[in-house]
């Protein structure tokens, strides 16, 4: 045991990490690189399908590397990924017929709205947990089928596959196109698509022909936790494939949200707030979605609620690279210390419209509230504020439809790579009201998928191994008077406001 490890890949939305870890869950070694953000006209945005395979293969030799391990030290790999993202390829030669398209894209606002018709965003919600939002993968594979010359005929005939992000990635990894890859995906990344019935865990014919993706091109959906294929060739050759979890589920299971009422925060790209429900399905009452958290092996499915904002720590980024406000990421909360408070202004990154709890595709970012006074310190604490502001609006839904399912939420995990910004986690804490807890291992999304698959093959024996291994690193509390949480979010609502109802017949 000791001699042995897992290894996780974590193809994220902005780079692809492999991370090696042993038993107790801490981290032997990792490496990572980013790829291209391609954008081709406002609201679009795709990834390099082959591009991110290559770097799953770089990361993959720089984490053993780096360990001086191989193959022989790996009991098995664990696979997550951004989930809604889409990709369509050739079957016979695994080359991809378009870019990926990336879940924050719009679009396919169009074509969700014509496949809602007279019933609206909330068609196909009862049997998917979802509403008709170009964040799901299922229109954008039709996309790629209507807009690419052929593939629709292609599909038909059996040619092409789809799938999302982990089902690349397996595929690629048990041997593509020469070696009959594997064509899976896991329960948590098929109830991202629009296309799978939430209670059967299958495929529905009335989904796949409404949103038109021929059934045949679809992975096979399986558990979370179980042997899937082995990998074959490369630096991984012979080691098993076990275990597949969708970026946010990942992290759930990675922070120990293993009973129903607890609740994890990720802050990567976007946020993603998840709140385990058991093997209950809840509907939401309030702007959030109904999702499955994790499913082990033969056991039964286990559900989530979620909250999911599109932009917040890619905000940063574009401030980054857009602006040149700051030279690196870390820089906004150095700038952001610089002011006593964000002078009036607030930002409403509504990038990609509005996700959870609004769903309001037709808004648009917005910075309000400027005056003469303000700066760019104020700027970029209207930045961070945004992510806790956005935060907020989620944890409000979920306690309400919590409260309804029996829970009450009091403390809050949190994780992903703005959780190193102290200054936003207690600006978070204080207009949450609740405790906001970090953990010791804050590589949670990875090290969830890792457990998932040393689960499937005995490597930790059982979940009370995730619970053990859980540990607390940094506790920040609320420390801000009710008025002035009350002032705040009473004019972030009002900045919200300023962003809707932009898009139109002459906007696009």
């Amino acid at each position: 045991m000791a001699d042995t490890y897992v290894l996780s890949i974590d193809q994220g939305t902005t780079s692809t990490r492999a991370m090696v870890f042993d038993h107790s869950g801490e981290v032997i070694s990792v490496d990572q690189v980013e790829h291209e953000q391609i954008f081709p006209r406002a609201g679009w945005v795709e990834h390099d399908a082959e591009e991110i395979w290559k770097n799953t293969r770089k990361v993959i030799g720089g984490a053993l590397s780096s360990a001086n391990l191989n193959s022989k030290h790996i009991d098995s790999v664990g696979i997550t990924n951004q989930r809604e993202t889409a990709v369509v390829w050739e079957k016979a030669t695994g080359r991809p017929i378009h870019h990926a398209i990336v879940w924050q894209d719009t679009r396919t606002q169009k074509m969700v709205d014509e496949i809602g018709g007279d019933a609206g965003p909330e068609r196909f919600k009862e049997k998917t947990g979802l509403p008709l939002a170009t964040y799901f993968a299922g229109p954008k594979i039709a996309w790629i089928l209507d807009n690419v010359d052929g593939a629709r005929e292609r599909a038909e005939a059996g040619e092409l596959l789809a799938g999302t992000m982990d089902t690349w990635v397996l595929w690629n990894l048990t041997g593509g196109g020469e070696n009959e890859g594997v064509h899976v995906t896991d329960v948590t990344n098929a109830s991202r698509t629009l296309l799978m019935d939430l209670a059967t865990l299958d495929w529905d014919d009335e989904l796949c022909e409404a949103i038109r993706v021929p059934r045949a091109m679809l992975p096979q959906i399986r558990s979370s936790s179980e042997e899937y294929g082995e990998c074959k060739p490369g630096v991984l050759n012979g080691t098993p494939v076990a275990g597949i979890l969708g970026d946010q589920q990942a992290a759930t299971f990675g922070q120990a949200c293993l009973e129903p009422g607890t609740a994890k925060n990720t802050y990567g790209t976007g946020n993603f707030m998840l709140l385990n429900t058991g093997t209950e399905i809840v509907r939401s009452d309030n702007g959030l979605l109904t999702t499955v958290c994790y499913q082990l092996g033969e056991d039964k499915p286990v559900y989530a609620l979620e909250g999911s904002i599109a932009v917040t720590g890619s905000l940063v980024q574009w401030v980054r690279d857009n602006l040149g406000l700051i030279k690196d990421a870390p820089e906004i909360e150095t700038l952001a210390k610089g002011v006593d408070d964000n002078g009036g202004v607030y930002f409403v990154p509504a990038f990609s419209g509005l996700f959870a709890p609004h769903w309001r595709p037709d808004a648009r970012g917005a910075i309000v509230g400027l005056t003469r006074y303000a700066n760019k310190g104020h700027i970029a604490r209207a930045v961070l504020e945004a992510t806790a502001f956005q935060t907020k609006e989620v944890l409000e839904a979920m306690q309400a439809d919590a409260t309804r399912a029996g829970s009450d939420l009091t403390e809050l995990k949190v994780d992903g790579g703005m959780v190193a910004n102290e200054t936003l986690m207690q600006f978070q804490a204080d207009i949450l009201g609740i405790d906001v807890i970090r953990p010791k291992v804050a590589e949670t999304t990875a090290l969830g998928a890792a457990y998932a698959a040393g689960l499937a093959t005995g490597y930790w024996s059982s979940t009370d191994d995730i619970t053990d291994n859980w540990g607390e690193g940094q506790r920040w509390s609320p420390d801000m008077d009710s008025e002035q949480v009350d002032r705040l979010f009473r004019n972030w609502k009002k900045a919200v406001t300023r962003t809707l109802d932009w898009v139109d017949d002459d906007v696009d």
